[in-house]
């Protein structure tokens, strides 16, 4: 999720001020894939901690420690991301004109 952040950040960098760049990357599409692994986390935390608590033999405390970690890791992130994003919003919006 962060190589794809730094990607559209360098994209954005790149991109001339008339136009947009060849090959760019849609910030929306970024944004979607990022929400999308992090949702992919946290529903693998939520399976291995099920496969766990049914007393499943191949998986450990061990790894459901570190998957449940992953995804509360992953979802701050995508909060801060979105925390940023408002708060860009409410800058722009305050703009005199």
């Amino acid at each position: 999720m962060l190589a794809q952040l730094r990607a559209v950040a360098e994209a954005a960098g790149a991109t001339p001020a008339g136009g947009a760049a060849a090959g760019a990357v849609d910030f929306a599409q970024v944004l979607k894939g990022a929400l999308d692994e992090v949702n992919r986390t946290q529903v693998g935390a939520q399976r291995t901690a099920r496969d766990f608590s049914a007393g499943a033999p191949q998986v450990s405390l061990q790894d459901v420690m570190i998957n449940l970690q992953k995804a509360n890791l992953s979802f701050q992130q995508i909060v801060q991301v979105r925390n940023r994003l408002v708060s860009a919003y409410q800058e722009i919006m305050n703009m005199p004109l």
